[in-house]
Order: structure tokens, then C-alpha cells, then sequence
């Protein structure tokens, strides 16, 4: 009676299996899982090919909608092994794999919707569910807070280049006026951005000397503000270093957060029993 007791139920036991990584079978699940998402990518492209969509387009489209059908019990299943569905409905992953299921569904009425099955590459994310040994789960956690600790640095350096894009632009309608290309303010912002992010379309660009040497500046500039946000978050990155802890891959069943410490019992957002 007393092992009964503690045996894990079915929604328990699939919850461990499509939720975590560390066992066998979930292992396997996300390996399987993986495979079908490539190979439902490779078949929207192959379709998108004029001379083999003729040859095999009934082979095509009923691997599509094998694979879509496969998809929908995932999802399914997803929904019924944790207590807050609503959590995993609206998370990120959750609404991936929403949109990643129902193209192929639309194209019923929205005729080559199906294409948008390539969305469904944003799933391939979940990788780093096989691959989340501690090395890899501290460093994308270091990575997290620093973007996080580096939000407000980040954003005034973006708010400057957008006042500095403003200056430029309205310099060089000054100097280069309509006959150049630089018809109007807001056309002469955008060759200042497209010009100091190094991009250079091409579309515009200056022809009398004084214009082609701010252009140049403004070109070398663009060369060391590129450099200053990776320095901020490289900077934020190192007061993180030494403070790895070891982290699974173990979802909490009821608001689905991640990397809990090794031997966790309990959630440390919610406070929920962890399957064991």
C-alpha cells in the first residue's frame, strides 16, 4: 500500500517525460521531438520548390499533416499533465507551439498559410532542454542577468545614437539638399542610421566633398558604437562570474518554472511540490 502511495500518477509521470530532461525518456521525447520539428521545416521548404512540390505534392502534404497531427496531441498533452494550463497556454514556449500547430489548420481558410509552418523553427529552441548540463544552464543564466542588470545603461546608450541619428540626418539634408537624394529630414535620418550601423544599402549617399567627409565619420564612428553594448554586457557578465549554482532541468507542475537547484523539493517561484 505504502508503494502505491508514493508511485507517481500518469499525468505525473508524462509531465516528467514532456516537461524534463534528465531521464531517459525525456531525453528520447525531446530528441523525437526535435527530429519531427526539422523535418516538418525541411518539408515546407521542399514544397515551396516549384519542380519537387509537382513530383511529390501528396507526399508533401500528407507528411505535413501527419506531423501537424502529432504536434496537436502534443499540445494537448502539454495542457492536461500540469495544474495551471493557462500558465503554459500564454507562456512563450506555449504560444510557439500554438502557432507552430495550426498553419497547416488555417491553410483550410487562408490559403498558404501552411508556410508559416515554418515558424515552427522557433521550437528547435528547445535544444537546450538536451543540452542543459550545469555548464550551459549557468552561463545562459549569467547571460539573462546581465542583460537584465545592463536594460537601463542600454537603453540610454540607444536613446543617444537616436538623438545623435536625428543631428546627422538633418546635418546632411543641410549639406547635401533634394538634387543629392536627401529629399527630406526623415529620408537623411534614415541614411544616418543605415550609415553609422555599418549596414550602407547604397540607396542614398552623398556626392559633394563636405557631405563625404561627415559620412566617413560618421562611418568609423559607427565602428566604436558597436562595441559598447557588447562592453556593457560583457562588463555585467563578469560581476556574475563564480556565482554558477548547479541547475536541472526540472519543470515545476504547476507554474512550469525552470532551473531549480539539484535535489529541490520545492518550486522557487510558487512553492510547489516537484515531482520527484
Amino acid at each position: 500500500m505504502e508503494n502505491s502511495a508514493n508511485k507517481p500518477s500518469w499525468k505525473e509521470r508524462l509531465h516528467e517525460i514532456i516537461y524534463e530532461a534528465d531521464t531517459k525518456e525525456g531525453k528520447l521525447f525531446d530528441v523525437i521531438l526535435l527530429i519531427a520539428i526539422i523535418a516538418s521545416i525541411l518539408l515546407v521548404m521542399l514544397e515551396s520548390v516549384k519542380s519537387f512540390d509537382t513530383k511529390y505534392h501528396n507526399l508533401l502534404n500528407i507528411s505535413e499533416w501527419i506531423i501537424t497531427i502529432l504536434f496537436s496531441i502534443e499540445y494537448i498533452l502539454r495542457i492536461i499533465t500540469i495544474k495551471k494550463p493557462f500558465k503554459y497556454i500564454f507562456s512563450f514556449f506555449g504560444i510557439i507551439d500554438l502557432l507552430s500547430t495550426i498553419p497547416k489548420y488555417l491553410s483550410f481558410i487562408i490559403i498558404g498559410s501552411h508556410n508559416l509552418a515554418a515558424l515552427r523553427a522557433l521550437r528547435l529552441l528547445r535544444i537546450f532542454r538536451i543540452l542543459k548540463i550545469a555548464r550551459y544552464i549557468g552561463a545562459s543564466n549569467r547571460l539573462l542577468v546581465a542583460l537584465k542588470a545592463s536594460k537601463a545603461k542600454i537603453f540610454v546608450f540607444l536613446f543617444f545614437i537616436v538623438i545623435l541619428c536625428v543631428i546627422l540626418g538633418t546635418i546632411m539634408y543641410m549639406i547635401e539638399g533634394e538634387e543629392n537624394g536627401f529629399t527630406s529630414i526623415p529620408r537623411s535620418i534614415y541614411w544616418a542610421v543605415v550609415t553609422l550601423t555599418t549596414v550602407g544599402y547604397g540607396d542614398v549617399s552623398p556626392h559633394t566633398p563636405f557631405g563625404q567627409f561627415i559620412a566617413s565619420i560618421i562611418m568609423i564612428l559607427g565602428y566604436g558604437i558597436i562595441a559598447i553594448p557588447t562592453g556593457i554586457v560583457t562588463s555585467e557578465m563578469t560581476k556574475q562570474q563564480g556565482s554558477d549554482i548547479d541547475f536541472n532541468t526540472q519543470s515545476c507542475p504547476t507554474c512550469l518554472k525552470e532551473k531549480h537547484k539539484d535535489k529541490a523539493v520545492f518550486c522557487y517561484n510558487c512553492g510547489g511540490t516537484l515531482n520527484p
